[in-house]
């Protein structure tokens, strides 16, 4: 099968740069200790278990902690210093930690196993992604430098022979693992065939599910799995990681991406990359002059995000995060930045003097169903973005 990463229109967050390595490429995870040493003291403990569900919003490190799990399990278990017992079904038998094991889950870039799994050609690694619309289509694009258009979910195809490959005695003498990026996109066949792995689970395998939206998985499988919830990353984290990655960004400009971002590092420099802190800039500088907007500026920012498609992802997505800012603004009483006088901080503090609380949630569900429907049903992208704009305007009318 051809394999690719890449971005996407509806998706701008997803896939790497040369700066952002792709999760199965990175050393590197901030901000998830936490989660990362609940894994290790499972496997220390002896209480690992067969499947894991690891939930959050999409761009904190589930999927790099996926991998890194996986390199950790592939690397430690072909030791033998971890294997799990016979006389005990789903656990790890050496419950002392090794040197190795209180170093982490880190595996040196420089290990065999690392490499291995980073050109994905570890014998004991399947990854089950969302494949290709057309394979021959794909290996053309990927030669071309283009990136292929990816089917809309995981088909049963791209799992039928799950078991069969977990059933297998592991070719390294460790385990075999199992990595599904992501399991809220399967459909209901691929589910139940992964569900039937959960049910009665091989010897010496481990399956780790990332789901960025696990509501959508039947309830079946989260109930098979150990759950590890990944929380949205602490704002020194982003500025960290946005300072390693996007070190061309000015300071000004990463502080507006971690406000943004609602702690994801991967929908920072997702919008970074597809030009969301330009658009971000033009519809502050409307917002700002509420309530007199001007019209023919709000008219050009409606026909550039009815022609691109990409600007019309990114307002869909920065226009309801703003207003959430804003409304958490006027329940609290301080602006997500309060030390910006002249910022968004000052004009978030303006438009809630300016109308009751119960206003601006009002307009923020509002506008979250008009961009919703707009897509749900094809409406005129023009006019729903200047209804969102209007619903802001008249707002900041009222006193």
């Amino acid at each position: 099968m051809v394999r690719g990463r890449g971005t996407t229109a509806d998706n701008p967050s997803r896939g790497s740069t040369e700066d952002e390595p792709a999760p199965r490429e990175n050393s590197i995870l901030f901000g998830q200790e936490e989660a990362e040493g609940a894994v290790l003291r499972a496997w220390t403990g002896g209480r690992m278990s067969h499947a894991w569900l690891l939930t959050g919003p999409r761009g904190i490190g589930k999927a790099t902690l996926a991998y890194r799990m996986a390199r950790f399990i592939l690397a430690d278990g072909s030791t033998g210093r971890s294997a799990a017992a016979d006389d005990g079904p789903g656990l790890f038998g050496d419950p002392e930690p090794t040197p190795a094991l209180a170093q982490g889950l880190a595996l040196d870039p420089n290990h065999p196993v690392f490499h291995r799994v980073r050109a994905g050609s570890h014998a004991d690694l399947r990854v089950i992604e969302r494949g290709f619309a057309n394979e021959k289509q794909a290996e053309k694009d990927i030669e071309a430098g283009r990136e292929p258009r990816r089917r809309d979910g995981i088909v049963v195809g791209d799992v039928r022979d799950l078991g069969a490959f977990l059933s297998l005695t592991p070719a390294e003498g460790g385990w075999r693992v199992v990595v599904i990026d992501a399991a809220d996109e399967m459909n209901r066949n691929a589910a139940n065939a992964v569900l039937k792995v959960l049910e009665e689970p091989p010897r010496r395998s481990v399956l780790l599910l990332v789901a960025h939206n696990p509501a959508r998985l039947p309830a079946t499988i989260p109930s098979r799995c150990r759950r590890l919830a990944l929380r949205p990353l602490a704002e020194p984290v982003m500025r960290e990681l946005l300072a390693r990655y996007r070190p061309d960004l000015d300071e000004t400009a990463r502080e507006t991406l971690v406000g943004l971002s609602r702690g994801s590092i991967g929908r920072a420099l997702g919008l970074a990359r597809a030009g969301g802190l330009d658009l971000h800039g033009e519809v502050m500088a409307l917002v700002a002059q509420a309530p007199r907007m001007d019209v023919t500026r709000c008219h050009a920012l409606g026909d550039r995000v009815a022609k691109d498609e990409t600007a019309w992802h990114l307002f869909r997505d920065l226009v309801p995060g703003w207003l959430a800012r804003l409304t958490r603004t006027g329940a609290v009483g301080t602006a997500p930045d309060p030390g910006s006088e002249d910022g968004e901080g000052a004009l978030m503090r303006r438009l809630c003097e300016a109308g009751a609380l119960d206003r601006w949630i009002a307009v923020w569900e509002k506008t979250n169903h008009l961009l919703d429907r707009a897509d749900a049903v094809n409406l005129d992208r023009k006019h729903a973005a200047l209804a969102v704009l209007s619903l802001i305007d008249r707002a900041a009318a009222r006193s």
